[in-house]
């Protein structure tokens, strides 16, 4: 069954001829932050950000300057950061195939809630069978699957809800050493003393848990916004920080519509709150970002680093596009 937040096994590296994006871990390594916020507040533009103020940005999570300048080598060298200079400082933005594959993330991240509702019945289900001795390979193939959304209810069969795209296709290729074979297919019931329902193949009750937690976290939150209570640093972290926890629940949930889930599943409740915390803090995680971009620089708060912008999550919705401002 999927277990919430492993981490390691549902966010996999990508494939060796693409971009590198970083593993995403629970509490948020310093280059997956580093990719977080610099998608946040450059996704839309593509700008550049002063290697300085992201080391910065970093420190107000508790990141040395010493591991936030690591951080920023080791993502240009895996082709997810370029770099400029000028004069003694320097600049690096993502890539642009880094921020194809963000963008893409990030639509997928806020779109699942409503896409569970469009079922058409069928599941799309993978058998697959690995010889003994390619351990690796068989972790390689898992963390694939579960990041695609798919749920083991047996060893070597996995299934999901969702149709069998080219994304799932590019993804899978290469691996399993052509011992992969798919379906698309109804599920038909037996007798409840031998059947096993697909839905078995996730842990329901481990991710309701997930959902709770999440609301318990963050609505007390919703009322100090409203009062106007927080402040730069805070919604930066913030923002962060629901967007590492949220994007893991596309993964984990099982994506069906609410029909087909335990009475009083939170999944609309639990978007309703990332939705107010992301969107309602934009604006001023925005402005604390681009204060921090200009102060290295000795420009004006005001007039530096205007290409830095928060995007929502209805911009998300809609589809990030490059190069807009």
């Amino acid at each position: 069954m999927v277990r919430p937040f492993d981490v390691n096994e549902i966010y996999p590296d990508d494939p060796a001829d693409s971009v590198r994006l970083p593993r995403r871990r629970a509490g948020g390594s310093p280059q997956s932050l580093a990719v977080t916020l610099l998608a946040d507040y450059t996704l839309r533009t593509r700008a550049s950000l002063p290697s300085a103020a992201i080391v910065a940005l970093l420190g107000e999570f508790g990141v040395t300057p010493a591991a936030g300048r690591t951080a920023i080598s080791r993502l240009a060298r895996r082709g997810v950061l370029e770099s400029s200079r000028k004069g003694r400082h320097s600049a690096y933005r993502l890539s642009d195939p880094a921020a194809v594959n963000l963008s893409l993330s990030g639509h997928s991240i806020v779109a699942f809630t409503e896409q569970a509702e469009k079922w058409d019945g069928s599941w799309t289900i993978i058998a697959f069978s690995l010889p003994e001795g390619s351990g690796a390979e068989r972790r390689t193939l898992r963390g694939r699957l579960r990041w695609l959304g798919y749920a083991p209810l047996y060893d070597g069969l996995w299934l999901s809800p969702r149709p069998f795209t080219p994304r799932a296709r590019e993804e899978l290729a290469g691996v399993g050493s052509g011992s992969l074979t798919v379906f698309r297919a109804q599920h038909v019931e037996l007798e409840r003393t031998v059947r096993r329902d697909p839905l078995d193949a996730w842990d329901v009750a481990a991710i309701a848990e997930e959902y709770a937690s999440f609301i318990d976290r963050w609505s007390p939150l919703l009322d100090r916004m409203r009062a106007g209570e927080v402040g730069g640093v805070e919604a930066v972290c913030a923002r962060t920080e629901v967007m590492d926890t949220y994007r893991r629940f596309h993964v984990l949930d099982p994506r069906l519509p609410m029909r087909c889930m335990p009475r009083g599943w939170r999944r609309a409740r639990v978007r309703d709150v990332f939705t107010a915390v992301y969107d309602g803090l934009a604006a001023t995680a925005q402005e604390h970002v681009r204060a921090v971009a200009a102060s290295p620089s000795g420009a004006a708060p005001s007039t530096a680093h205007t290409g830095i912008g928060a995007h929502t999550t209805a911009d998300l919705l809609a589809g990030v596009r490059l190069g807009e401002g």
